[in-house]
């Protein structure tokens, strides 16, 4: 226990023994891992890092190894048979940075030589890699008299810290290809197997013939898993939340779902453990490792930003991952920067899946790092910038803002990036702007390219933009569409001041050409 008698916060915590026993506060995820034991062998999960994926595998480790007493008062402790112990080998990819074939072999040596030692396996190690864990798992069943547990954690780390260099990238697939493709033929000595990591590897390119491993990334029953539910923090973390607003620790951090809208959203507990310590909000999941790799990505593919609040895409896409061919779609989802917000069936068995931000700090913080790629200079001066004219609700010194924005893009940086060729950059630039500043932002229609129609709700007033490009569309006011459309009508029960924005962008003259506004009564005027 902690000085004052409250529980402790497990942050960084990735052992169980300690979680348990240091006084921490603990989330019983015993009824999901019951579960999985219980309904199968072989099982693959993906989350994104920091989402709890190590203190799973650790607690499954402990398990299998009848640690008993850790698990008194938890929902398992009743439904387990602790006479049946098993040896597990627990192999990990999530430390430091592997960048080459022989470093990757290096590490995967180490690892199978320390459970040798631990598992008291005195035979000579063959010279093959493949041969040495294929040995290692039979001699343990044999001297332990009971099959082998093995947990892989991060077990596509390696992969994916080089994906910016596809040749050394393949290269180390080959290496981990040559590790976990043992696990097939050594089934007879095998009682579970779980692999955790953030992407999914297609089955071909990385478990050549391991057919029978089960992808449970988007079932109902292991929704939650990984991560706290809106119970989770109402309930264990409740001596946490006095002075803290609950709606806004809802809006930052929770809305991660692995599944349609029947599974329970989950909040990232990274962030959550912070928050609570720090007693204040801010992106601290994103800032703890920028992904640099996928900005760079998303640049080079020049991504509709306005699009990714409400993307479409196939489930085929998002299970799909190779170094060699990458689906925006499946590297956004995976990493934890979109997540599932509908499933439909619209034919039997072609399941289509709408994606979006799990929450406001993902967001903010993605579109914030977007913006230099954009061609925004100097993002964090344009945002208070902005804010100021939002709080003051003065179009005036909006229309001159956003006039300065669009001045300040480099003039060769539109020669030099692709993303200059789809109609939608500039578009891209308005949203991602505001989205940056972390404002609750609507996107009605994302798929017309070069026209963004958005709702900003802040400081009690309602901003309503149709946004236009004049060589598209000519004809017509873009604040005479915003009337025409009758968009406004349904956010007057809201009952706050609407103010109605045309704004339409030359794209020869590189900049808003017309900023026209007014202002719309709310019926509660």
């Amino acid at each position: 226990m902690s000085h004052n008698g409250r529980l402790r916060l497990p942050i960084g915590i990735q052992t169980f023994a300690d979680m348990r026993e240091g006084g921490y506060y603990y989330v019983d995820k015993t009824p999901g891992i019951h579960r999985l034991v219980e309904e199968g062998k072989y099982y693959f999960l993906s989350r994104p890092r920091r989402f709890g994926k190590s203190l799973l595998l650790d607690t499954l480790r402990c398990l299998f190894e009848g640690r008993e007493a850790l698990f008194e008062g938890l929902y398992i402790h009743d439904q387990w048979d602790w006479q049946r112990r098993h040896p597990v080998i627990r192999l990990s990819f999530a430390d430091g940075m592997l960048t080459s074939r022989d470093a990757l072999d290096a590490h995967i040596r180490h690892q199978l030589k320390q459970h040798r030692e631990r598992l008291g396996i005195e035979a000579a190690r063959p010279e093959l890699i493949s041969s040495d864990f294929s040995d290692l798992i039979r001699l343990t069943h044999e001297r332990h008299g009971q099959r082998v547990v093995v947990l892989v954690d991060e077990y596509d780390k390696p992969i994916l810290d080089n994906l910016l260099e596809p040749e050394r990238a393949r290269e180390l697939r080959e290496g981990l290809k040559n590790l976990y493709s043992v696990l097939k033929d050594a089934d007879p000595h095998l009682a579970f197997v779980l692999l955790t990591g953030v992407s999914k590897f297609s089955k071909v390119s990385l478990f050549s013939g391991l057919n029978n491993l089960n992808d449970i990334t988007l079932d109902t029953p292991y929704a939650t898993l990984c991560g706290y539910t809106d119970t989770d923090i109402d309930t264990v973390f409740a001596p946490e939340l006095p002075g803290l607003d609950r709606d806004e620790i809802r809006r930052w951090y929770n809305g991660y779902r692995w599944g349609g809208e029947e599974v329970s959203a989950v909040y990232n507990p990274f962030d959550v453990l912070l928050l609570f310590q720090k007693r204040k909000f801010a992106p601290y999941w994103f800032e703890s490792a920028t992904p640099t790799f996928l900005v760079k990505l998303l640049t080079e593919r020049g991504v509709f930003t306005p699009q990714l609040e409400r993307l479409q895409t196939e489930a085929e896409l998002l299970g799909r991952f190779d170094v060699d061919q990458i689906a925006s779609e499946a590297l956004l989802f995976q990493t934890g920067y979109l997540t599932v917000r509908r499933v439909e069936e619209p034919m039997t068995g072609y399941w289509l899946y709408t994606l979006g931000y799990p929450n406001r700090e993902v967001e903010a913080s993605l579109n914030q790092a977007l913006l230099p790629a954009l061609g925004v200079q100097e993002a964090p001066r344009e945002r208070l910038s902005l804010f100021r004219a939002l709080q003051a609700h003065d179009l005036e010194a909006l229309e001159t803002h956003l006039k300065s924005l669009y001045a300040g893009l480099p003039h060769d940086w539109y020669r030099n990036n692709p993303i200059a060729r789809y109609e939608g950059h500039y578009a891209s630039v308005f949203y991602s702007h505001f989205a940056a500043l972390g404002l609750n932002v609507i996107v009605e229609d994302a798929s017309h390219h070069g026209r963004v129609d958005m709702a900003v709700d802040f400081a009690g007033h309602l901003y309503l933009f149709e946004f236009k490009v004049v060589e598209q569309l000519p004809e017509g006011k873009a604040l005479q569409q915003v009337k025409e459309r009758g968009y406004a009508d349904k956010y007057r029960a809201a009952g706050k001041p609407i103010h109605l924005i045309g704004v339409e962008f030359s794209r020869d003259k590189r900049q808003i050409v017309a900023f026209d506004h007014e202002v719309v009564p709310s019926l509660k005027a």
